[in-house]
């Protein structure tokens, strides 16, 4: 259920990666706050305009004293405009929180460096159906950085961003949806803690408050499943959602993103008419 890191890294995030390694090195080594509130995403994906015209995508890195800024684009989604605009809505709207941050600081120098870290990478691309995740944090002091998670699923033949109250309208459909999410994070909490060779009171008073997350996470509302990405089968249908969850929203913090597949067998019979064609169940 834990989302890894991806195999495939440019080399603008790699050069990065380096740079936020030294400004870490200066942060507050302390645990992070378990009662820091969820990261609200910058910026709607669905919101997007419908654009035609072309749009240049070009990845950004600035150092200064204060602030370091690292973007990275997939160059295939220039073929996309109004998918690309939103890419760089996104960027953007990030960009500007941070930088709203540092104007904060008055010319005052922060303890650690602020930084943005943000890569784009596309994860499918068929004739029907394009999506890019979103991945990254943004650091303006504290402990640790706040992360950015988002994901666009892009349909070039309908010229529409798919958004989660789009692919299932009827809002008692998201009901199954929320069940088979909720029952599989149950199960990889209950291996976890049993991993962790936890027992008696320890064991119960983890489970509780971990059930007690994953219950608030995933209630059956289209907020909840907002992000998610195509799973894809070799003739180009999709074979499953896999729903995104960022840090605080099912798991603490240090478990980073959690992920969860809804194969299309479970999805059919709740998507919307439109969007049927574009499923096929193994």
């Amino acid at each position: 259920m834990r989302d890894f890191p991806r195999s495939a890294r440019s080399p603008l995030v790699v050069l990065l990666a380096s740079l936020l390694l030294l400004a870490a090195c200066n942060r507050d080594g302390t645990a992070p706050a378990p009662a820091m509130p969820p990261p609200v995403a910058p910026a709607a994906a669905a919101a997007a305009p419908i654009d035609a015209g072309p749009v240049a995508l070009n990845d950004v890195i600035e150092t200064t004293p204060g602030y370091i800024v690292g973007i990275s684009y997939p160059a295939r989604a220039v073929r996309y405009p109004p998918l690309a605009r939103a890419l760089q809505a996104y960027a953007e709207a990030a960009r500007g929180e941070l930088m709203r941050a540092v104007a904060g600081l008055k010319g005052a120098a922060p303890r650690a460096p602020y930084d943005l870290s943000l890569q784009f990478s596309m994860v499918a691309e068929t004739p029907r159906v394009v999506a890019v995740a979103a991945d990254g944090s943004s650091y303006t002091g504290g402990a640790h950085g706040l992360p950015l998670v988002e994901r666009f699923v892009w349909l070039p033949q309908l010229q529409q961003m798919l958004a989660a109250e789009q692919l299932i309208p009827d809002a008692a459909n998201w009901q199954p949806v929320s069940a088979y999410v909720r029952e599989q994070l149950m199960t990889a909490l209950s291996q976890q803690l049993d991993d962790d060779g936890l027992e008696g009171e320890v064991r119960a008073g983890q489970l509780e408050s971990r059930s007690r997350m994953i219950a608030d996470g995933t209630g059956p509302t289209p907020a909840n499943f907002a992000r998610f990405e195509p799973v894809m089968n070799a003739d180009g249908s999709i074979r499953a959602l896999r729903f995104v969850f960022p840090p605080y929203q099912v798991a603490p913090y240090v478990e980073g993103t959690r992920t969860v597949d809804v194969p299309a067998r479970v999805l059919l019979p709740l998507v919307a008419p439109a969007f049927k064609p574009l499923f096929r169940a193994g």
